[in-house]
């Protein structure tokens, strides 16, 4: 297929897009490389792409309708993978805006455009933040109407735009729910990748809590491969992809210690109030609808960023941090 991927020189989308090139489809990325981390860190994500013959970059915002209509009218696209998002919850606090520009309007945008142009697949990936609240295991079923961050509030909206458009115009939509993310070339806001540059430097790193808080850790190769699959026709399904299996933030934080033989210093802060105390994936419908499982443990997902991590030590440990 002709494949749409937004945000695609993000963490999760150059994943994604490996996955999308492999599997041989041709693949138009489109991301605005803002600044809000490291734009180096997505042009290194990129550069592995760019002698690929079936990816074609360009560089535009999903929140302008007039770049997005010319795209349209340019390539002859089947399905959309929009992952092109404001990620993180504490900023989303700080500039609410920029989060409801991409998440909301940039989602609505697509989807019209998807309508005008006949497109009948749409994959938006969405969060575990809108669980906040709820008892673990988090299911699909469970009602999400009170996000507690501007973050998440977005990423509803986004949802609910797709239920729109489901219903009226008949666009085949899967939503993807992503649980805490991490693995090689991660976003310098995650807690893994920061934990890791800093421990590594004998900085102390900023806990916010006692670091009970658990988490539902999932690789990036995981959550590639789920979202390739939700191209699948379901009509229109919202599915968790997470690694069903949460850990608490202390034992990530050891693993880090072991896999780089380094002691952890602390600085603690007050558990931050947009922040969530638990977050665990039900992923049987992930497994019935799409024939999806996580495959890599915590463990060894820690491992092999701490890999990646000393492979490109001179880069790597250069990429600045964002609070």
């Amino acid at each position: 297929m002709n494949i749409l991927l937004t945000g695609v020189a993000g963490f999760i989308a150059s994943f994604t897009l490996k996955k999308l090139l492999d599997e041989g489809h041709f693949v138009v990325g489109v991301d605005n490389l803002n600044d809000y981390y490291s734009p180096e860190l997505k042009e290194y994500r990129l550069k592995q792409f760019e002698s690929n013959k079936n990816f074609k970059f360009i560089k535009a915002d999903i929140s302008d309708f007039e770049a997005m209509s010319v795209l349209f009218q340019t390539f002859k696209i089947d399905a959309v993978i929009n992952l092109a998002a404001r990620a993180g919850v504490r900023y989303s606090l700080v500039n609410p805006f920029v989060y409801y520009d991409t998440n909301s309007t940039g989602t609505v945008n697509l989807l019209e455009l998807c309508k005008d142009y006949g497109v009948k697949k749409f994959v938006l990936a969405s969060t575990s933040s809108l669980y906040a609240g709820l008892e673990t295991p988090f299911s699909e079923d469970k009602p999400v109407n009170t996000p507690i961050s501007p973050y998440a509030a977005s990423k509803k909206s986004a949802e609910v735009s797709c239920y729109t458009y489901n219903y009226l115009y008949g666009i085949d939509v899967t939503i993807v729910r992503y649980f805490t993310v991490y693995g090689p070339a991660g976003r310098p806001d995650m807690s893994i990748f920061k934990f890791i540059s800093l421990i590594d430097k004998n900085v102390p790193i900023t806990l916010y809590g006692d670091g009970s808080q658990s988490r539902d850790f999932t690789y990036v190769t995981d959550i590639a491969d789920g979202t390739v699959k939700a191209l699948k026709n379901v009509g229109y399904e919202i599915i968790n992809l997470g690694n069903n299996n949460p850990h608490k933030l202390s034992y990530a934080i050891e693993l880090i210690s072991k896999y780089l033989n380094k002691k952890v210093e602390y600085d603690y802060k007050p558990f931050h109030k947009a922040d969530m105390l638990a977050t665990w994936a039900e992923v049987s419908k992930a497994k019935n609808i799409l024939g999806w499982q996580p495959q890599v443990s915590l463990e060894e997902g820690i491992e092999n960023t701490i890999k990646w991590y000393k492979d490109n030590y001179e880069f790597a440990s250069k990429i600045p941090l964002v609070d």
